[in-house]
């Protein structure tokens, strides 16, 4: 199989089947044997570009019609593979769906393509069933979804009677843009209320004033294609810019560990959220996952 997504690549390895995973993407890092697969997805925007580059540049070609990433036909040629895991929720996210099937049908390949769309924490985790179906592992799959709900149920008995604190969760930091989708949902499960928030919706562009008057009493920085260090960059320099709420806390995570990425570690987001909303309750968070940046 190939997938042209991260988030499906971990589904994909929790499930045992790693073996028979032979293309990824180039973000496909978790777990590291990831990286010794085919990649046949890479990006078409060029390095080295800000935040607000990225984003003028991206937008820029959504509207023109033009592609974000290049999917490399010929290493889907070779690996002839019978499933492809894709996408059809963010055109900023991974390969367009339908240039996945424009490239199957000129290769003439038979190839099953399983989209995975999930909006909400609940169709994340029903996603691993989705997938574990496919894969021919139910019973796996029920599994690793028992053990994912068990421990969502356990935090939100922890929090359950804690002060719900207001929590701003950004996406990305110039400009900013709130983190919709599932985020919202991890935000509740771990005790807090969201702020600024879609919930089930896409990522919505922020004026600086809205971010400023959020009254938040945390801002945590989770800019998709970001791991901890460079999350930290970008929140410093958010924070040095004079854009955070008066009075609140401001921390980055690593993203596309624990947030931004549809898959079994987004139970380790929630929980990492709870840490920081309540480590009265559930304990600090371990540095190696999330960062003070601003607070007491």
């Amino acid at each position: 199989m190939v997938s042209l997504l991260p988030s499906a690549t971990e589904i994909v390895f929790a499930l045992g089947r790693g073996d028979e995973l032979v293309g990824v993407t180039f973000e496909c890092d978790y777990p590291p044997e990831a990286r010794q697969r085919r990649v046949v997805s890479t990006s078409a925007l060029p390095g080295g570009l800000s935040p607000r580059e990225i984003d003028a540049l991206v937008s820029e070609r959504i509207a023109a019609g033009e592609d974000l990433y290049r999917l490399d036909e010929r290493a889907l040629a070779d690996l002839d593979a019978e499933l492809l895991l894709t996408q059809d929720l963010c055109a900023v996210c991974a390969v367009d769906v339908d240039r996945v099937d424009d490239a199957l049908r000129y290769l003439q390949c038979s190839a099953q393509v399983l989209t995975l769309d999930p909006r909400s924490l609940d169709e994340v985790l029903d996603s691993i069933t989705t997938v574990g179906t496919a894969l021919g592992v139910g019973p796996r799959a029920t599994a690793i979804l028992a053990e994912l709900r068990g421990r969502l149920d356990r935090l939100r008995t922890t929090v359950a009677d804690a002060s719900p604190p207001r929590a701003l969760v950004l996406e990305w930091t110039d400009p900013p843009f709130s983190a919709g989708h599932w985020v919202p949902d991890l935000v509740e499960a771990a005790g807090g209320q969201p702020v600024l928030a879609h919930p089930h919706e896409d990522s919505q562009r922020l004026t600086t004033d809205a971010v400023l008057n959020a009254s938040a009493d945390f801002v945590v920085i989770a800019p998709c294609g970001y791991h901890l260090d460079a999350a930290a960059a970008l929140g410093r320099d958010f924070v040095d810019a004079g854009q955070t709420p008066a009075g609140a806390d401001v921390w980055a995570v690593d993203a596309d560990a624990f947030f931004v990425r549809p898959g079994p570690r987004i139970v380790d987001g929630a929980e990492l959220l709870a840490q920081i909303l309540h480590p009265d309750r559930v304990g600090p968070p371990n540095p190696d996952r999330a960062r003070m940046l601003m607070g007491a």
